[in-house]
C-alpha cells in the first residue's frame, strides 16, 4: 500500500504567499447577541466575504497556481455542486486558463450561473445515477487537462488551510488562546487545513467538524478510527455538504490532529441562516451555516469557552434564502 503524502503547515505558509495578492483577508468578527445566547466568547470567520462567496477560492487558486506553465493551456476540469466550481472558475479566469466544471443538474441555479459567469464551461450530470469523478477524469484525459479535486489534494488543502492560519494570527494578535475551532465538513479539506494551521500555533485547541444530520461520515469515521460512509438517503438543504465519505488525505490529517465531529439538523441550520441575517447582517448559505447551527443548538460544548466558528460560504438561491429567513 502506498503511503499518503500529507500536507504540512509549511505548505500552508507557502499557499499564504501565493494567495496574498488575490484572496480576501477575512477578519474575525464578534456578536454580543451570539455570546449572550451561547455563554461563550465566539469569533466568526466570515468566508462569505471571500472571492466567489466561499473559502473554496483559496484552495482552487493555490492548486491552479501549482500547475506548470506548459500544462496550463490544456486547462482544468473540476467537479462540484457549486462553491468549488466557482472557486476553480474564478481562479482559471485570473490565470487565463480554460476550465470545465462537472456540476449536478440539480445544483442551485445561482451557483451554476455564477460558475458560467467566470467563463467556465458547465457539464451537467445526474448525481443519483452518474459518477462525477469518472466524468471529470474522462473529460480531462481527452483534453489533456488537469483535474482539480474539491478536497483530497495537497495543494487544495494547503490553500484552505490559510483560513486556519488567519484565525490563528487574529487570535495571537489579540492575545487570546482559543479553546476550539469549528467548521463545516463535506470532504474534510477545510478542516484538515485548519487543523494543521491551528495546531501549529495553539496545540491544545480542540477541533470540530459539523455536518448535516444523517450526512455524518466524518463523525462516524472519527468514532470508528477509519473512513466510514454516511448512510443518508435523500437530500439536505446543505447542498454543499453531501460528500459520501471523507477524503483519504483529509481523514488522515484530521484524525492525526484529534478532530471530532457533530451534526446539525436542517431545521437547526435554517434557524442559523436566519440568525446570521437578523443579528450578523451576513448572508450565509445552509452549508456555510452548519457549524453556527450546531453552536446555537448546543451540540458544541462552548459555554465559558472561546471558540471560532467558520461561516464557510454565502452562495444561496434567493427563493430558498427568502424561505429560510422567515
Amino acid at each position: 500500500m502506498t503511503s499518503l503524502v500529507l500536507p504540512t503547515n509549511a505548505d500552508i505558509e507557502a499557499a499564504a504567499r501565493v494567495l496574498a495578492p488575490v484572496a480576501v483577508r477575512t477578519r474575525l468578527v464578534t456578536s454580543p447577541a451570539l455570546d449572550a445566547l451561547t455563554g461563550a466568547r465566539v469569533f466568526l470567520k466570515p468566508e462569505v466575504l471571500q472571492r466567489t462567496g466561499s473559502f473554496k477560492f483559496r484552495g482552487a487558486f493555490n492548486k491552479l497556481s501549482s500547475i506548470p506553465e506548459a500544462a496550463r493551456k490544456a486547462g482544468v476540469v473540476a467537479f462540484s455542486s457549486g462553491n468549488h466550481a466557482q472557486g476553480v472558475a474564478a481562479a482559471a479566469q485570473i490565470l487565463n486558463m480554460p476550465a470545465a466544471i462537472v456540476m449536478p443538474s440539480d445544483a442551485p441555479v445561482s451557483k451554476i450561473e455564477r460558475t458560467k459567469s467566470y467563463g467556465a464551461e458547465v457539464v451537467p450530470y445526474d448525481r443519483d445515477k452518474e459518477d462525477r469523478d469518472a466524468i471529470a477524469r474522462d473529460l480531462a484525459s481527452k483534453r489533456g487537462a488537469t483535474v482539480v479535486p474539491p478536497y483530497d489534494d495537497l495543494w487544495v488543502i494547503a490553500g484552505q488551510g490559510t483560513v486556519g492560519r488567519e484565525i490563528a494570527e487574529d487570535f495571537a494578535s489579540l492575545g487570546i488562546v482559543p479553546d476550539m475551532v469549528s467548521a463545516p465538513a463535506s470532504g474534510g479539506g477545510l478542516m484538515a487545513g485548519i487543523a494543521l494551521a491551528t495546531k501549529a500555533k495553539f496545540p491544545n485547541a480542540g477541533l470540530m467538524t459539523v455536518e448535516p444530520y444523517g450526512f455524518d461520515d466524518h463523525a462516524r469515521s472519527f468514532s470508528a478510527g477509519e473512513r466510514q460512509p454516511h448512510r443518508a438517503i435523500g437530500r439536505t438543504i446543505c447542498d454543499a455538504l453531501m460528500a459520501s465519505i471523507p477524503g483519504e488525505i483529509t481523514f488522515a490529517v484530521n484524525e492525526k490532529n484529534g478532530v471530532k465531529g457533530v451534526t446539525a439538523t436542517d431545521d437547526e441550520v435554517a434557524k442559523a441562516v436566519a440568525f446570521a441575517f437578523r443579528e450578523l447582517k451576513l448572508v450565509v448559505e445552509p452549508g456555510g451555516a452548519v457549524a453556527l447551527a450546531a453552536l446555537l443548538a448546543g451540540h458544541i460544548d462552548a459555554r465559558g469557552k472561546t471558540i471560532a466558528i467558520v461561516l464557510s460560504g454565502g452562495n444561496v438561491d434567493a427563493d430558498l434564502y427568502a424561505r429560510l429567513i422567515q
